[in-house]
């Protein structure tokens, strides 16, 4: 008896403790993990949330990811003599912190991206449409944030499979080619379009999200990053036929730059990073991916980064002498400046005295004798985009995370110029590719151009590239992306046209006056920010400390200073020659 009760007491003593381990096996509903969380829409839209949530950081465009390009560029120029100026002298080091923090926030959403793509079905036929919409939004933003890896580092690692995050290898895995980064961009965009509904649907997708017209978009420009003219341009006609909903140019130029949902998300917006209007943001500014404060401000600081020093701003970044002089080398039909100068460049102008806000910097009233500069010590025109200096919001600007101008990465101006530039390389100068033109000036007041002043295709391309699209889109992100595409890096007389372009007076007098390359040898207040150009380094390097945790991840061309003009013409690409278009004007 004693040993059965012994025995009893054994049994029941085991099952206690397989009952108790049963209990520490259950899983806490309100602590998911990546085994128990996104197998259902629900979860799946909070990683959508995340991946737009990271595009909004400071390294991917609400700070330095957006202006390095702008100053990689030949219509802006590196002020402050600071923080940018290894982005605008084209040659960073690899020491450098800032030069990687694109490289974390773009992996950080594709990180994002990656999960969630893991837990949809990858036949989207079977796909609810409410998962086809979560699907294609996160393939467009791995697509979009692969789009400017390459763009910035020319062959970053290529992940797309997050089982692979299972082994160190997977996650620490070796450079790929510009060739295989860019393939699998123009996959993610082509599929996301497949997926995506129209901003015609209306509701939320008309008012922040991707849709497939701005799929489409992204589509035809990496196209034409490798120059498949050809491809790109049937998916650019398709847009302006409104296959992917319905685009088209605002009347009011500068409603492309305005906050508040009167302007925001407008019928010109294909794609556009959205932050919090002034007034309604929080206080804290969420400057590393870890801070999660509940009062974040949720703006972006490239006002800050614009913004004269007189305003509050750092002054880091001002437009070009040369943009500044090529928007008044050409007069309206009615005899003033081109309105689009007045978005881009705080100057004062005698045109503007009657001109949307009048001659003004923030609430301040300018006079002809006033002279503002961008930095208070080495000059500089203010550039007006994406900030409040000529709408008259505040006086002065609190910088940081603060401004809450919608930053519009991809607008309809941009589809009718890239269809014009494509038509131009596939057909030569043809009417359609002038009338595309045409519209786009024609919201500026300017006349029409003429196909019989365009009797080559080169001719027609300078016009694009040094004419329309700067004044289109002067000082905006993109313009660094362009001139790789077009191989000016790899060509002596477009290396000298960015030389001259680049050319700035660094001095509070005589900002507005016109500056020469030929004259930077003898006048030590010019510099040219292409001089210190190194082959190779048209990217930024990966920086040491990367390489260093991660041994199998080399250096690029930057790392190495070595010659991609032997690439692009390998793979047949043109660089066009620079063409005198003085003539014109």
């Amino acid at each position: 008896m004693k040993l059965y009760k012994y025995s009893l007491a054994l049994i029941l003593g085991m099952s206690t403790l397989f009952s108790c381990s049963d209990k520490l096996d259950l899983l806490n509903p309100n602590q998911q993990t990546s085994s128990t969380f996104g197998y259902n829409a629900d979860d799946l839209e909070e990683s959508v949330i995340a991946a737009y949530n990271h595009i909004r950081m400071e390294g991917s465009y609400a700070r330095v990811g957006y202006t390095i390009d702008v100053c990689r560029g030949d219509e802006a120029w590196n002020s402050s003599q600071v923080w940018y100026m290894p982005f605008d002298d084209l040659n960073a080091e690899v020491t450098s912190d800032i030069t990687w923090w694109p490289w974390r926030e773009w992996y950080y959403t594709i990180n994002v991206c990656n999960f969630a793509i893991s837990r949809c079905d990858e036949d989207n036929s079977q796909l609810t449409e409410k998962m086809k919409r979560i699907k294609g939004q996160v393939l467009f933003m791995r697509g979009l944030s692969y789009y400017n890896l390459v763009g910035y580092y020319q062959n970053p690692p290529l992940i797309t499979d997050y089982a692979s995050y299972s082994t160190l290898e997977g996650l620490y895995g070796g450079n790929s080619t510009y060739d295989d980064v860019l393939d699998q961009v123009e996959k993610d965009f082509k599929e996301a379009m497949e997926l995506l509904p129209s901003r015609d649907e209306g509701g939320e997708w008309a008012g922040g999200r991707v849709t497939c017209g701005a799929a489409a978009g992204y589509y035809a420009r990496a196209l034409m990053m490798r120059q498949k003219f050809s491809e790109a341009l049937p998916v650019l006609k398709d847009i302006i036929g409104k296959k992917y909903g319905t685009y088209s140019l605002m009347k009011n130029y500068g409603d492309n730059f305005r906050e508040g949902s009167a302007y925001e998300n407008n019928a010109e917006s294909l794609f556009e990073v959205q932050y919090l209007d002034y007034g309604s943001q929080g206080t804290d500014d969420e400057w590393t991916p870890v801070n999660t404060s509940p009062n974040a401000t949720q703006g972006s600081a490239v006002e800050s980064n614009f913004a004269p020093g007189n305003y509050g701003g750092w002054a880091d970044i001002s437009a070009s002498p040369w943009l500044y002089h090529l928007f008044r080398e050409e007069r309206t039909t009615n005899g003033t400046l081109d309105p689009r100068l007045y978005w881009t460049i705080g100057t004062y102008e005698p045109d503007w005295a009657d001109f949307e806000y009048g001659n003004v910097a923030y609430t301040q009233k300018l006079t002809a004798t006033d002279n503002i500069v961008t930095n208070n010590i080495y000059g500089g025109l203010p550039i007006a985009k994406f900030t409040n200096l000529r709408t008259g919001l505040y006086s002065t600007v609190v910088t940081g995370l603060r401004c809450g101008i919608n930053l519009r990465l991809m607008r309809y101006s941009d589809v009718l110029l890239r269809a014009a530039e494509c038509e131009n390389e596939v057909n030569g100068p043809t009417r359609q590719a002038i009338d595309w033109i045409n519209e786009v000036r024609g919201r500026a007041n300017l006349a029409d151009l003429e196909l019989a002043d365009f009797n080559n295709a080169d001719k027609l391309f300078e016009q694009i590239a040094n004419v329309e699209r700067p004044k289109e889109f002067g000082c905006e992100f993109g313009r660094g992306f362009d001139l790789i595409r077009w191989g000016f890096f790899y060509n002596s007389g477009r290396l000298q046209q960015l030389k001259e372009h680049g050319t700035v007076r660094r001095s509070t007098e005589g900002t507005k006056n016109p500056v020469s390359y030929s004259d930077v040898a003898t006048d030590s207040e010019l510099k040219s920010t292409y001089d210190t150009f190194l082959p190779g380094h048209e990217f930024l390097p990966i920086v040491q400390q990367l390489m260093n945790n991660n041994p199998n991840l080399k250096g690029n061309s930057a790392n190495y200073s070595t010659d991609n003009s032997t690439y692009f013409s390998g793979n047949g690409w043109k660089v066009r020659p620079v063409v005198d278009l003085s003539s014109r004007y």
